[in-house]
């Protein structure tokens, strides 16, 4: 695509957004829009749920990184609005993705499918459409557990202001539906999105891998729920079809400076603060693994790599919580070099740009969760071989972030060589794989740890946090829904248990 078409395109979407989108806190507010055209072309709607998805400075910062990155011991920062490795409850943050998914994204999937149902010759545009709902929405349901979904969105179409929440037990199955439905109603022979979709560009077979390969990752996580439906969906997902190489990837370009800029990139550019967990940096140089040096940086040139213990604040006597009471610190009053934060190591430059691609779903993955399902007896292949095309293709896919990003096959080899898939590790070393592989999908990391117990984490130990010293479960719902939604919050509450970041969710045994 030219810069001007692309420029023209991420306009259109970011004044669609303008005109579409409702900021208000309630569900009145955020179903009912006088304002919205009649009929937009559906290429520009699914641009602007795509970026909606992708994210914004606010919902990334606060849901991706100061809560899920550091609870997941990727990243770690001393300051004490950095609530997530420190297990503090901060309701703004607690509820950013609510708030930017349920407002400005909801009612525009819904409006999209709608509009697409409308004519037999739409077929491939609604499922795509569908599975860019599935995104959302399972990202949505992973991070609170039961939430309003079937009715969600629905307010100008339907009328619902007040959605029930349904229970997740209810929407894995739903979403899993969708996606089946949806590979089986592509059609090649029917139009499809162009420049408009910033996924596939409209390719119906691209989102018909993809949407198995989805298939995948939700069966798996029935494993502890529902083992026997975890073994169909996962059985179907493989038979369908899965990404075949890094030319699968599902993510949205942020690569032109005139159009809408990656969310976690922003924040980074806004909050010096984070640094890489001490527990990743650890892992990463017992392992020898070359991503080193492309997830981070030493601040001073040539220093040893060094990451931050997570839990951590400025100052304090209580050895478990000041950082200057760590063994790694090094004060500057001693005349060292490097000294002070200069001797953590910073997420790299490389991976940190607005102008990156936020990453939906990657090859390696899929090649992760075909070694698991080879493992557990779900199917015939060998989990040594996808094992070994995970790690590779997750080293491979850094140079979609430009050319510092790339690992030498002299030096996946070497890794692969020291590294050697283990039958009697081999849960623990995929699933230590893929939390490796998904750095800055934070969300995904985070559902994956909670699934399978791996990377083992060590709990932090600061004194004021709130979940009894244990990493949290889940996040807390919008604080506002007791008013906006009251009886349908109260329903889930009664139903799901305490709104507690200690509550597990159903799928979390």
């Amino acid at each position: 695509m030219t810069q001007l078409k692309r420029f023209s395109l991420f306009a259109v979407a970011l004044s669609l957004s303008l005109l579409i989108a409702s900021c208000d806190s309630g569900f009145e507010e955020m179903n009912i829009n006088p304002t919205q055209a009649d009929q937009i072309d559906p290429n520009f709607k699914l641009t602007n749920i795509q970026l909606g998805i992708s994210g914004e400075r606010y919902e990334n910062w606060r849901t991706n990184l100061i809560y899920s990155s550091v609870m997941i011991q990727h990243l770690a920062a001393l300051p004490g609005y950095w609530s997530g490795d420190k297990y503090f409850y901060n309701s703004a943050y607690s509820s950013a993705m609510w708030d930017r998914y349920y407002p400005n994204i909801a009612k525009n999937i819904e409006d999209l499918l709608e509009q697409t149902a409308e004519d037999p010759e739409f077929v491939n545009m609604h499922h795509i459409t569908q599975i860019v709902r599935i995104i959302m929405y399972h990202r949505l349901t992973d991070l609170y557990g039961d939430i309003p979904y079937s009715e969600a969105g629905r307010g100008f179409i339907d009328g619902i202001t007040h959605p029930k929440y349904d229970a997740q037990s209810f929407i894995y199955p739903d979403m899993l539906s969708r996606l089946e439905a949806a590979t089986n109603a592509f059609n090649s022979g029917s139009p499809s999105f162009g420049g408009g979709d910033l996924i596939y560009q409209g390719d119906v077979e691209k989102w018909r891998k993809f949407a198995n390969s989805l298939m995948l990752r939700l069966g798996m996580r029935l494993t502890e729920v529902d083992p026997g439906a975890a073994q169909s969906w996962v059985q179907k997902a493989i038979a369908g079809g899965t990404m075949e190489s890094n030319d699968d990837i599902a993510y949205v370009p942020h690569n032109d400076p005139a159009g809408w800029p990656n969310g976690n990139g922003q924040v980074f550019g806004a909050d010096g603060n984070p640094r890489m967990s001490e527990f990743f940096v650890n892992w990463m140089k017992d392992h020898n693994d070359p991503r080193l040096f492309v997830y981070g940086q030493t601040p001073v040139a040539g220093a040893d790599p060094i990451g931050l213990p997570n839990g951590r604040i400025t100052g304090g006597s209580d050895p478990n919580i000041g950082i200057e009471n760590h063994a790694s610190w090094v004060s500057c009053d001693s005349g060292a070099t490097p000294c002070g934060m200069d001797i953590y190591m910073v997420p790299n430059d490389v991976i940190t740009g607005t102008d990156d691609p936020m990453f939906f779903m990657t090859y390696a993955e899929v090649e992760f969760l075909k070694a698991e399902a080879a493992v557990r007896g779900w199917y015939s292949g060998d989990a040594a071989t996808h094992y070994t095309n995970g790690v590779r293709a997750a080293m491979e896919y850094l140079a979609m972030y430009g050319a510092a990003g790339a690992i030498s096959s002299a030096d996946i080899d070497a890794y692969l060589a020291a590294n050697p898939y283990d039958p009697a590790n081999g849960l623990k070393m995929i699933s230590e794989q893929i939390w490796a592989a998904v750095l800055l999908n934070e969300y995904e990391a985070y559902a994956n740890w909670r699934r399978t117990g791996y990377p083992e984490l060590t709990p932090t130990n600061h004194p004021r946090n709130v979940t009894g010293g244990t990493i949290p479960r889940r996040l807390r719902y919008r604080a506002l829904e007791a008013v906006a939604n009251p009886e349908n919050y109260a329903a889930a509450i009664a139903a799901q248990g305490p709104d507690e970041l200690t509550t597990r969710i159903w799928w979390d045994k």
